[in-house]
């Protein structure tokens, strides 16, 4: 891709009458000519006006007020001389570094616009207006790309209680899917914490990203400095500064940071205080981006996704921040002119080389959904990267306890009934920890199938393989000497993520009602266990079952409960499904019907989405359809109802009892609905067993407890109306103290 032609220009007061603009392009003398002052004050009042917050937010102007303001622009830099003609007759287009006083540097300059014309997508010789930051000093020297994928550190921010949601795994989906061609390294930072950031960037070293891309909810503080809402270490809101941000990375930039969020290109108090692209680029950034006013999510990731995929096809950076800016205006979008460029004097040149360059590096992160293949059909049994949502809290516990040193849990259970999506979430994780060798088994693990382990980490060297092999074959030693050997000796230095997912399938042997580990699992799992302490390895085992068990002895496992997706989530999860989606063509009363039958469960919404899709079905043929699809899931129900009748009664109507309630509530309003002495004891013995989801509050860390979707048929007929009335006034009471009278207390007991 050819190089954009660059310009530089610079607009400086002379007296307090007038000002003076002077044009270069590099060859020959500056052009330079004179500017009325009063002219530029009336042009920066008209854009004060009209170009707001308030008028983007609520479409307040018609785009002829926009054209006529790009007008105005276009004709304080053109002059009786045309400047404009020389800036804008030469493809394939051209780059005008804006140097200026702060209150002109902060003119939208992205809606210059000229014979009806916005120049900034036209589609010869397009305009990337650029505000330059530093000194007039020559141009840096350009930093050869990358012959490998691009790569992308991705930290999108989602703090409780803060709103809207926005759809980041879609904005991190729409990028994977845009850059699948040339492939793109995206690694994730999930905390949306500064420590997490700069964490995530001193482990890869400096000049290992390209790109900095942070997502998520930004504004004005009230002391006038822009922040970015990021989140703490619980997941509450903990706004930044620009300051904050460049602490964090400790110098480590990469060539490019987009800060994706409203207002991060937008200068308080009319221009007078740097925006926070300003003051990221003051700090060391080479380029940073930024939005100048509110942008729709929508936009946001478009935007995303189309520079993305330029630049790891290896364009220009200006060129590729140019074609996605096209991309937003032919699409109609009201925010394609609120993306602006600060640059230092690096020249905006290309991160990574072409596909096809001799010698480019292949990709270093794949997908994990392919360790989770059906053993039958060879198909993915969980949702792809770019299909997963929500679970962000129950993600960054998991990784969390993932991630601990030595001293910590060296397994992590997710437990819930089948459907809610464990195996997703356990391919997530694998994702989320790139650094780690991925080993997966489905279902029953004996001895045999434990050893094939060797077979499916990828060893530095083939003698460590072979000395792998050879370790784990010997069956003269006892396994739990075998694997301290091995994480002593070829798995020294490469840590491994060890999933057993479906681990209920003949590796749990029920007794008395409960499950403990089979005999096979009872040698396998606790010496991997004791070997990963014992050894002080940074490799972690990752369980996915229906039902808990007794942790092994010398041994310490942390626990993840899974619950039905949350409305926010169930609402991300229907955006991604053609048939279930709001804007779908589909009849509004079979997709209500749909939705509600699959009850939060995100396999039964996929599979609902699929036969929805029949043309061929009337209406009372498509409720047919899913009342016989959601009967593919009766081995739910039956599971549920064989539990569910080996449980005492004083158990079967505490789950009834706290059924009146179709929220999660915390222990102490299922201890007030289910007054018995043995309330706590029934609670544990229904989480364990997944009769009761026991999820997480994200508010004070404390447990909070839903009953199963598939046992609610199954239970109401055990209150009678009056108990069930009485159960319904408990949960009310008990509910109200807890969030209303008295939140305080309540929220410091477990």
């Amino acid at each position: 891709m050819s190089r954009m032609n660059v310009f530089e220009l610079e607009i400086f007061e002379q007296t307090s009458d007038y000002s003076e603009l002077r044009l270069s392009s590099g060859e020959g003398k500056p052009k330079t000519r004179a500017l009325d002052r009063a002219a530029i004050e009336e042009l920066i009042e008209v854009v004060e006006h009209v170009y707001t917050p308030h008028a983007i937010a609520q479409k307040l102007f018609e785009s002829s007020q926009l054209r006529e303001l790009g007008t105005k622009l276009a004709d304080l830099l053109d002059g009786d001389e045309r400047w404009l003609e020389e800036i804008l007759g030469s493809p394939p287009g051209s780059t005008l570094r804006f140097t200026a006083a702060e209150r002109l540097r902060h003119l939208p300059w992205e809606l210059l616009a000229k014979d009806g014309a916005y120049l900034t997508v036209t589609g010869t010789a397009p305009l990337l207006p650029v505000r330059a930051i530093g000194t007039n000093a020559a141009l840096k020297e350009p930093v050869s790309p990358g012959n490998r994928p691009l790569r992308v550190l991705f930290m999108a921010t989602s703090p409780e209680g803060v709103t809207p949601v926005l759809n980041y795994e879609r904005e991190e989906g729409e990028i994977l899917a845009a850059t699948s061609r040339a492939g793109s390294e995206l690694v994730v930072e999930e905390s949306g914490t500064l420590d997490g950031l700069r964490f995530l960037s001193l482990d890869h070293g400096e000049g290992y990203f390209d790109v900095l891309h942070l997502s998520g909810h930004a504004t004005i503080a009230a002391d006038g400095r822009p922040v970015f809402v990021a989140e703490d270490e619980l997941g509450r809101r903990s706004d930044v500064t620009a300051d904050q941000i460049a602490q964090a990375m400790a110098g480590y930039w990469p060539r490019l940071v987009f800060v994706s969020g409203c207002l991060t290109g937008n200068a308080p108090d009319g221009g007078t205080l740097p925006s926070m692209s300003e003051s990221l680029v003051r700090a060391g950034a080479p380029a940073v981006l930024g939005w100048a006013l509110p942008v729709g999510d929508l936009a946001a990731t478009e935007f995303a996704a189309q520079l993305y995929q330029g630049l790891a096809d290896g364009q220009r950076l200006d060129r590729a921040i140019v074609e996605a800016r096209q991309r937003l205006f032919a699409q109609e979008s009201c925010d394609w002119h609120l993306l602006r460029v600060y640059a230092d004097r690096s020249p905006l040149a290309p991160l990574v080389t072409p596909l096809r360059t001799a010698g480019r590096a292949l990709p270093r992160i794949r997908s994990a959904d392919q360790d989770f293949l059906d053993p039958q059909t060879r198909l993915s049994r969980v949702a792809s990267r770019a299909a997963f949502v929500g679970r962000r809290r129950v993600i960054q516990r998991c990784l969390r306890a993932l991630k601990q040193p030595q001293g910590g849990p060296e397994a992590l259970v997710l437990q819930g009934m089948g459907g809610l999506g464990k195996s997703s979430l356990s391919s997530r994780l694998l994702e989320r920890m790139p650094t780690h060798q991925r080993v997966v088994w489905y279902g029953r693990v004996d001895p045999t199938k434990f050893r094939e382990l060797t077979d499916k980490i990828d060893f530095p060297t083939m003698e460590q393989q072979i000395e792998a092999t050879k370790l784990l074959d010997n069956e003269q030693a006892p396994l739990a000497v075998r694997l301290r050997f091995l994480f002593k000796g070829p798995l020294a230095q490469t840590p491994c993520l060890f999933v057993f997912d479906d681990f209920e399938e003949g590796n749990l042997d029920e007794r008395n009602g409960s499950y403990i580990l089979s005999a096979d699992m009872a040698e396998i799992l606790p010496a991997l266990l004791k070997a990963i302490r014992e050894t002080g390895s940074p490799s972690r085992v990752i369980i996915t079952s229906r039902y808990r068990f007794p942790e092994p002895a010398g041994t310490s496992i942390a626990v993840e409960a899974l619950e039905t997706l949350t409305q926010v989530e169930q609402d991300k999860k229907l955006s991604n499904l053609p048939n279930l989606r709001p804007t779908s063509a589909l009849d509004p009363d079979i997709r209500e019907r749909a939705i509600e039958a699959a009850a939060g469960n995100p396999r039964l919404l996929d599979w609902l989405d699929r036969i929805v899709a029949d043309t061929s079905l009337d209406i009372d043929g498509f409720i047919t359809a899913i009342q016989a699809e959601a009967d593919r899931f009766r081995r739910e129900s039956i599971l549920a109802q064989k539990l569910l009748g080996s449980q005492s009664e004083d158990l079967r109507r505490m789950l009834a009892k706290v059924n009146v309630v179709e929220l999660p509530v915390p222990a102490e309003t299922v201890r007030a609905v289910h007054d018995h002495p043995d309330a706590d004891q029934h609670i544990r013995r229904a989480a364990d067993l997944g009769l009761l989801e026991e999820g997480t509050d994200p508010e004070n860390g404390q447990p909070r407890y839903f009953v199963s979707n598939v046992l609610r048929p199954l239970i109401r007929p055990l209150l009678t109306d009056d108990e069930h009335v009485a159960a319904c006034a408990a949960a009310a009471r008990s509910l109200y103290k807890i969030w209303v009278t008295d939140p305080a207390e309540s929220a410091s007991r477990s």
